[in-house]
């Protein structure tokens, strides 16, 4: 690779995402475990033909994230459009001569192998754009009709990092307020310079919509999805309610415990947390607090959701056994599927419960307690 040249990339990072949604920034949604704009600048800052990062934004939790990052260290304040921003950054940029890459935040599945082909050819033709070939048919319509079907031969989808000589990509934007354009080589075509065009990936997509972000999952093996488990047993004990699932169950004796002893439910809360890596329901409702003496379980199932809510999963499904010799379970099954569901706001099909006796073995086969297991799949929003 030619190193007579700087290798600068300026990373435009003011934008809202409203497309998203979203009551965030869209850069700051995260995929897996890092968000968007960690993941597209660990990628620059690991390559070793990138000597600086300029990041463009208004955003103070992005500065902060850009911090973390030894190159990219030079954040500066954005514009109010994408080419103010890159000018913003552009102006940044001390002399005449080096390379300067211009890439979207919002495209965190950039490889190595396109960013040095980038580098590369811009080093040989001065400026280069990576792209992909297009694959569906593309036609221009004229109001509700299609007016003409394009050649797809001679179509190309455009990507970026876009990479120019620094002085080029200079002149071209002294015709930014002229000239609008939707990318930077545009700008460079009107001065009249050929713009090479190297191969892209099909993966180096930019995240503009929530199902973009749902469809990032296949790329670089990312995947959201979790499980926990959950195990709880109690004491039958006389002068106690039988409560499991929320539903009060006609027998002769009751659940002890704290709360309502709804052994059903915590096994269920315990497997969501444990999902998420946040502990037990003992941390967060520990028995020495009374003000959850006697509480329904379903309060608490309530605010174990929120706790998912906050760490932006959600309940793919949850399959659960009661283990009990007596009392039957089976006629009480879909009311407990029915009070879950609701108090998770999930569809009841999503609740799988059993019962099952123990052949009169262990505690539970003597009448003595009653336990329960649950297992819980969650996935990221």
């Amino acid at each position: 690779m030619y190193k007579e040249f700087k290798v600068i990339v300026v990373i435009p990072a003011a934008g809202s995402g409203m497309r998203m949604n979203s009551d965030k920034n869209k850069l700051l949604i995260k995929i897996g475990k890092d968000t968007i704009i960690e993941k597209t600048l660990d990628i620059f800052e690991k390559n070793k033909y990138i000597d600086e990062i300029i990041v463009v934004t208004n955003d103070s939790e992005i500065i902060k994230i850009a911090r973390k990052f030894s190159k990219a260290g030079n954040t500066i304040s954005g514009g109010d459009t994408r080419q103010e921003s890159v000018h913003k950054g552009i102006l940044n940029i001390e002399g005449e001569d080096g390379i300067v890459l211009i890439h979207d935040a919002a495209r965190p599945f950039i490889t190595d192998d396109v960013i040095e082909r980038v580098i590369e050819m811009t080093h040989l033709y001065k400026s280069c754009i990576p792209a992909v070939e297009v694959k569906d048919t593309i036609k221009t319509i004229d109001g509700d009709f299609v007016s003409k079907t394009l050649d797809r031969d001679s179509l190309i989808s455009v990507q970026t990092p876009q990479g120019f000589r620094l002085n080029i990509l200079k002149e071209a934007y002294e015709l930014k307020d002229s000239y609008p354009a939707t990318d930077d080589a545009s700008l460079v075509e009107k001065l009249g310079y050929p713009v090479f065009v190297a191969r892209g990936d099909y993966d180096n997509i930019k995240l503009t919509t929530i199902e973009d972000i749902k469809h990032t999952r296949s790329i670089e093996g990312v995947n959201d999805v979790r499980i926990g488990i959950g195990y709880d047993v109690h004491k039958l004990v006389e002068n106690r309610n039988l409560i499991l699932g929320g539903v009060k169950i006609p027998y002769e004796k009751g659940l002890l415990g704290h709360s309502d002893a709804d052994v059903l439910v915590h096994a269920i809360m315990d497997a969501i947390l444990g999902s998420i890596g946040k502990g037990d329901i003992g941390r967060i409702f520990p028995d020495t607090d009374n003000k959850f003496k006697d509480v329904s379980s379903l309060l608490l199932l309530k605010e174990v959701k929120d706790v998912l809510d906050e760490e932006g999963y959600k309940i793919n499904n949850i399959d659960a056994v009661i283990i009990a010799q007596k009392p039957k379970i089976l006629p009480f099954v879909e009311k407990m599927k029915e009070n879950i569901a609701l108090t998770l706001n999930i569809d009841i099909s999503q609740i799988n419960i059993k019962g099952t006796t123990t052949e009169k073995l262990g505690f539970e086969g003597r009448g003595e307690g009653i336990s329960s297991q649950a297992v819980v799949m969650v996935d990221k929003k």
